[in-house]
């Protein structure tokens, strides 16, 4: 299962914005309003949003300037997410976040819809950092 996310206009160069991405405890600013819990552990973090199992995300991979893979610290659930980084100019960069999981039809079907919404929101916070 792939969800695109938007593609937005970060108003930080992409050294900046990439810089920004790669400080975990920044993720809080991104997060839904409905964050329930939020820890930096190293190089990874922990969330909860009400009504939602807690989720661990690990960072995997960083290409300087242009992208950052975050994963699942669990083999329960199998995806990445995705921060494509692209400059604009010195001062402005494009993002898009994209998510690809790997789940059977039935848990792909119930998670789809709360997943794009919350791609989503992380997207317009990132507009707005």
């Amino acid at each position: 299962m792939n969800i695109a996310g938007n593609r937005v206009v970060v108003e930080k160069s992409q050294k900046e914005t990439f810089e920004f991405l790669s400080d975990l405890k920044n993720f809080e600013q991104l997060m839904p309003e409905s964050i329930q819990k939020f820890e930096v552990d190293g190089n990874s973090f922990i969330f909860g949003l009400k009504g939602m199992p807690e989720i661990r995300l690990v960072l995997k991979e960083q290409t300087e300037y242009s992208k950052i893979v975050l994963g699942a610290a669990s083999s329960k659930l199998d995806f990445e997410l995705v921060a494509n980084i692209d400059e604009i100019d010195e001062e402005s960069s494009e993002v898009q976040l994209d998510f690809n999981g790997q789940f059977n039809m039935m848990m792909a079907m119930m998670v789809k819809k709360p997943l794009t919404n919350f791609i989503e929101t992380l997207t317009d916070n990132l507009e707005k950092i």
